[in-house]
C-alpha cells in the first residue's frame, strides 16, 4: 500500500471526502492528497498511500492544467457559481477580440490576489470561514505563473457571455481568481461556472479512476513507477543507495534544482534528492 492513486473527483465531493473513502477502501489511515479541489470542481486528484504520502508535498509544486467555463456579466462573493451574487453588468457588447486581449494580459508571471473564499489562513483561521461568517477578507497578492490561458469557445445568452477556457498554471494559482480578474478588466464582472482539472504534473485524466472503479479495484501506482513518472531519475550504485538510505549526501551529477528520484540497482526507489552547492541531499527517504 505504498504509492499513488489518481482519482477523477466527482462533483459535490470535497477532497477530504475522497481521502476518507479511499482510507476505507484501502483499510489504512495513511492517505493524503496533493492539491485541494473545491467541491464544485471535478477531475484529477492525486492521492498518496503509505510511503506515497511523502511525495505529495513535492507533487503540489508541479504545474497543473484545467478546463473551465467563465461567465462574464456577473460576479459572486466566492468567484464561482456557488456564491451569492455581488454585482452584474451586461457583457452583451464585450467583443471577442477585446476579451482575448484581456486574457493575454492575465498570462505569464502575475501578482494574483487569491479568492477570498480560500483555505489561506488569516489570523490563524481559514479565509473561507471568515467570509462565510460575514467578514470582509483582504488577502495579499502572490506570485503565480499562467503558462497558457486559451479561449476555446464563446457563447452568448442575453446579458452574459460564457467562455470555455484551458489554463496551465503554477501551484497556488486560483482559476476562480482568473475569472474574477477577467471580468474586472472588462468592467462587467466574472465568475467560474465549471472547473475540471485535467492534469497534475505528469498525471492526467487518462489515468484517473472514478470512485466507483476504485471501489471495485484500488489500482495503486507503485512508488517506483510514481517517482519515475514525476521526477528526473538518478541511478545509484549499491554503496550510494546505502548512503542515501542513512541520510548521507552524494556528489551532484548535474540534474539542477528540483527533486530527483534516486533508484537502487534493483530498481527500488530509495529517495528523492535535491542538488545544491555541488551535493545531492535527501529530501525524502523511502526504504
Amino acid at each position: 500500500m505504498d504509492g499513488l492513486v489518481v482519482v477523477d473527483k466527482p462533483p459535490g465531493w470535497t477532497s477530504h471526502d475522497v481521502v476518507a473513502r479511499v482510507r476505507r477502501i484501502a483499510g489504512i489511515r495513511r492517505v493524503g492528497h496533493a492539491g485541494t479541489l473545491d467541491p464544485m470542481a471535478t477531475g484529477v486528484l492525486v492521492l498518496g498511500l503509505g510511503r506515497g504520502t511523502r511525495l505529495l508535498g513535492h507533487l503540489t509544486l508541479r504545474d497543473k492544467a484545467y478546463d473551465a467555463t467563465i461567465r462574464l456579466g456577473q460576479s459572486t462573493v466566492t468567484d464561482d457559481s456557488q456564491g451569492e451574487p455581488t454585482g452584474a453588468a451586461s457583457a452583451a457588447l464585450v467583443g471577442e477580440d477585446t476579451m482575448r486581449a484581456a486574457v493575454a494580459e492575465l498570462t505569464g508571471d502575475l501578482q494574483q490576489v487569491p479568492s477570498a473564499v480560500s483555505a489561506i489562513k488569516v489570523g490563524g483561521e481559514r479565509a473561507y470561514r471568515r467570509v462565510r461568517a460575514g467578514e470582509r477578507v483582504e488577502l495579499a497578492p502572490r506570485a503565480v505563473t499562467v503558462t497558457r490561458f486559451d479561449v476555446l469557445d464563446v457563447r452568448r445568452s442575453g446579458e452574459v457571455l460564457d467562455a470555455d477556457v484551458h489554463v496551465v498554471c503554477s501551484t497556488g494559482t486560483y482559476v476562480r481568481a482568473l475569472a474574477r480578474d477577467l471580468g474586472a478588466a472588462l468592467g462587467v464582472g466574472g465568475h467560474l461556472t465549471a472547473l475540471r482539472r485535467t492534469r497534475v504534473g505528469p498525471y492526467t485524466l487518462d489515468q484517473a479512476l472514478s470512485m466507483e472503479a476504485l471501489e471495485r479495484d484500488l489500482a495503486l501506482l507503485p512508488l517506483a513507477a510514481a517517482v519515475h513518472a514525476a521526477f528526473p531519475r538518478r541511478e545509484l550504485t549499491a554503496e550510494e543507495a546505502v548512503r542515501v538510505l542513512h541520510g548521507g549526501q552524494l556528489p551532484a551529477v548535474g540534474h539542477g534544482p528540483g527533486p530527483v528520484g534516486a533508484f537502487a540497482p534493483d530498481g527500488t526507489v530509495v529517495a528523492l534528492v535535491e542538488e545544491r552547492a555541488g551535493l545531492a541531499r535527501p529530501l525524502a527517504v523511502f526504504s
